[in-house]
């Protein structure tokens, strides 16, 4: 019997995961599901690229702030009750400890969400952990994947592991640019 082989696949907002390929966003901030200690990008997981596993839910649409709206509706297609559609994938370039919350506003034109769903769904959200502003360079999939939705999926986890592995098209940004992105995090809440 041979072990099927997996890439690992970090949970995401759809809309954040096409923000991405729109060139709209460059960072994701994260904490960790519930069932977990606290956020971590495994260094086997750092150094290659993962895939994004896209999540919705109806609450999104207050969530994000209203000149990204229009990403909400394709992106709910890419996620269902019954399979899900990968897009993309995405490299690290820099994981930043937020250290100075106060100053998330500074980083706000690099996500799109709304600075009242920051705080609640992020910073107010197991308030004893330390939230992580994570840089990446998102890059599509030469061609998107459909899985079926399986309970392997399901939880309150950052990470799933899915039995994928694409072929990538080019990254959406440069490095040089996004080394950039992540000195300004560093000088906003580092």
């Amino acid at each position: 019997m041979t072990a099927t082989l997996t890439r690992p696949a970090l949970k995401e907002w759809s809309a954040a995961v096409h923000a991405l390929l729109d060139g709209r966003q460059s960072v994701l901030l994260r904490k960790g599901g519930i069932h977990e200690k606290r956020f971590e990008v495994a260094p086997e997981v750092a150094e290659s690229r993962f895939l994004l596993f896209p999540t919705v839910a109806h609450s999104h649409a207050e969530r994000v702030r209203p000149e990204h709206r229009e990403l909400l509706e394709p992106a709910a297609a890419d996620s269902t009750d019954d399979d899900v559609i990968l897009r993309a994938g995405a490299r690290v370039i820099a994981a930043v400890a937020v250290n100075r919350p106060e100053r998330l506003d500074e980083i706000a034109p690099l996500h799109i969400w709304t600075a009242e769903s920051v705080q609640a769904d992020r910073l107010d959200f197991r308030p004893r952990h330390r939230l992580t502003v994570l840089v990446v360079s998102a890059a599509p999939l030469a061609e998107p994947v459909r899985l079926a939705r399986t309970a392997d999926y399901r939880g309150c986890s950052s990470w799933v592991q899915l039995p994928v592995h694409p072929e990538w098209a080019a990254p959406v940004r440069d490095d040089a640019d996004l080394l950039e992105v992540a000195e300004r995090v560093r000088r906003s809440v580092g």
